[in-house]
């Protein structure tokens, strides 16, 4: 990702209304669904500046990978040990057979082998181990947002299930989410494709509008997994080997 993309991440992600309420989606996904016992093993690759650290923590013990140096340093810091730097796909130097959940939120997606990246995060699951994973959807929703995040690809349903079938992994409960806010997100990538505004800024709105967005992107907690969503920004599936 570009240097000013981990900038934002740092300088926004406590406050910012998509990464606060996406933490507790994601949470109250893995209380449902996840199957984690007491003292899980837990490995997040790609964790940026560590925002999703405390929220898995809650579910087991949590190791961490990231290959920007400075986000990288961060996430160390609020994980209280050294974040890993191992690259996707081959993720050397991480164990094998180690780990009863791989997060993924929002990393698939950057990588150009995709099928070999999950194929190679399912090498690292201990027996019943599953992989979360959340990725970008709606390939007509590309912008400069993905760009400058060095984006391969948004994901429909059907390829998601395509890459984690070839990788030799079943996707389970995979759906949509960000779905509530969907046609305003929809119509603002519209408006930017026909105004030439195709803003990739990820600054929070203000504040009563960030607090609006939050509370209503907070309340797809009580739905996600448990109701089919309608189209969404994000899609979401634990995946474990087939």
């Amino acid at each position: 990702m570009d240097r000013i993309v981990y900038d934002r991440m740092a300088a926004h992600d406590s406050t910012h209304w998509w990464y606060r309420a996406r933490r507790d989606i994601l949470a109250d996904y893995l209380d449902r669904y996840g199957d984690l016992a007491e003292g899980a093993r837990i490995l997040e690759i790609g964790c940026g500046t560590g925002h999703n650290l405390p929220m898995l923590a809650a579910f087991g013990h949590v190791d961490a990978i990231e290959i920007d140096p400075a986000a990288r340093a961060i996430a160390s810091q609020r994980l209280g040990k050294p974040v890993g730097a191992s690259p996707l796909p081959g993720l050397p130097d991480v164990p094998r057979g180690h780990y009863d959940l791989v997060a993924v939120l929002d990393v698939v997606e950057h990588i150009e082998d995709d099928v070999a990246a999950l194929a190679g995060m399912r090498s690292l699951l201990r027996p019943g181990g599953k992989i979360l994973i959340a990725v970008p959807a709606h390939q007509w929703m590309w912008s400069a947002h993905d760009v400058v995040n060095h984006h391969h690809r948004r994901y429909s349903k059907t390829t998601l299930k395509a890459a984690i079938a070839q990788a030799g992994l079943v996707p389970e409960r995979l759906g949509y989410f960000n779905s509530l806010l969907f046609p305003l997100a929809a119509a603002a990538r519209v408006m930017g494709r026909l105004t030439g505004r195709d803003d990739s800024d990820d600054a929070p709105p203000p504040p009563a509008v960030n607090a609006l967005f939050e509370r209503i992107f907070r309340l797809e907690r009580h739905l996600v997994g448990r109701v089919p969503m309608g189209p969404g920004v994000s899609i979401v599936t634990l995946a474990k080997p087939a």
